[in-house]
């Protein structure tokens, strides 16, 4: 129940952290199409795309009682991503560095004027808090296993870790070169939404706004993904000694989607998403309780490697955790 509980509330936080990357982002992007001034159309005001896009793609989508459908979406939402890596691929030589004057007097805020703009291996700041619990809130489809396991054409173990191989390789290799060639576009000043800066330097840049369009898309058909884990761990803690029925599959999706929407509508800064989930429910669904169910229900020896590793995971998803959630409350406080 307690891991049960932990996949709803991760899930949740995902959900809306995505749905308010798409009521930040998607008015920007569609504004930038335009010429001339919009200001005040409702195709521009962030609450009410959102609300469509959730009554419209969001809710039917995740309506669907089985989690097979939702493949074509994320084939979709994966190439998406191919065409996002390949642009900032492209357009590392498109800006130089360092920025010209004028770039720089223009675009003060992105300047990527550093010293010989040389790469650093490591740099470490107060914002490096965040690091580790966005990467384990990467994770997150992680709990959409076991119902991809079940409706696999005759499910095996060694089908579901080819599968699993597969899905982590090419999720890995894109997202690796994007974030590679995008530091090495801007280097230390380089934005926590990486496409910020291209729009500022490359204005009306029809290929930057093209795959803007494509992410924000690739992030809605991600939620329906995410939705499905959450509401099979609520039905498993509730509904769990009875058949499957219309009803309260309904009445789940509906509460699920109306939670998520106004997390999304309330919620200001999408880092406080990202870290707080990220370093409590992700660090402890990724790192705490596959340690802690190995070391229970493993019968080798304490000191055999396994059980070690195992040991050692549990105790840096603790520490890691911890640090982290302190670390973002600090920097709450002091703001």
């Amino acid at each position: 129940m307690v891991v049960a509980g932990t996949i709803i509330i991760q899930n949740i936080g995902a959900m809306s952290s995505y749905l308010l990357i798409i009521k930040t982002e998607l008015p920007t992007a569609i504004s930038e199409f335009l010429s001339g001034d919009y200001s005040g159309s409702w195709y521009l005001d962030g609450q009410t795309l959102l609300i469509i896009i959730c009554v419209v793609v969001v809710f039917p989508l995740a309506l669907l009682p089985k989690i097979g459908f939702l493949g074509y979406t994320s084939s979709l939402s994966f190439f998406f991503m191919v065409f996002f890596a390949l642009v900032i691929i492209i357009k590392k030589w498109s800006i130089p560095c360092p920025l010209t004057l004028n770039c720089i007097e223009q675009n003060l805020q992105i300047s990527n004027a550093t010293d010989d703009c040389k790469p650093k291996l490591f740099h470490f700041s107060k914002e490096s808090a965040y690091a580790v619990p966005t990467m384990a809130f990467s994770f997150l489809c992680h709990t959409s296993i076991l119902p991809i396991y079940c409706e696999l054409q005759s499910p095996s173990k060694k089908r579901m870790q080819n599968v699993t191989n597969t899905a982590i390789a090419l999720s890995f290799l894109i997202y690796f070169i994007s974030a590679l060639f995008g530091y090495l576009t801007f280097y230390d000043q380089v934005a926590s939404d990486i496409l910020q800066g291209y729009s500022k330097y490359l204005p009306h840049d029809v290929v930057v706004m093209t795959v803007k369009l494509c992410i924000l898309f690739a992030v809605l058909l991600t939620i329906p993904l995410i939705h499905f884990p959450a509401r099979k761990a609520f039905m498993m803690i509730f509904f769990s000694n009875f058949s499957f029925s219309w009803i309260p599959h309904f009445s789940v999706t509906l509460a699920l989607n109306i939670i998520i929407v106004l997390l999304a509508i309330y919620v200001p800064d999408i880092r406080n998403v990202f870290g707080v989930v990220g370093s409590s429910t992700s660090t402890g669904l990724i790192f705490v309780f596959p340690g802690l169910f190995y070391l229970k229900l493993s019968r080798e020896d304490f000191l055999s490697w396994k059980k070690l590793g195992a040991f050692v995971l549990l105790t840096f998803g603790i520490l890691v955790g911890n640090f982290s959630l302190a670390l973002i409350i600090f920097n709450w406080v002091n703001k």
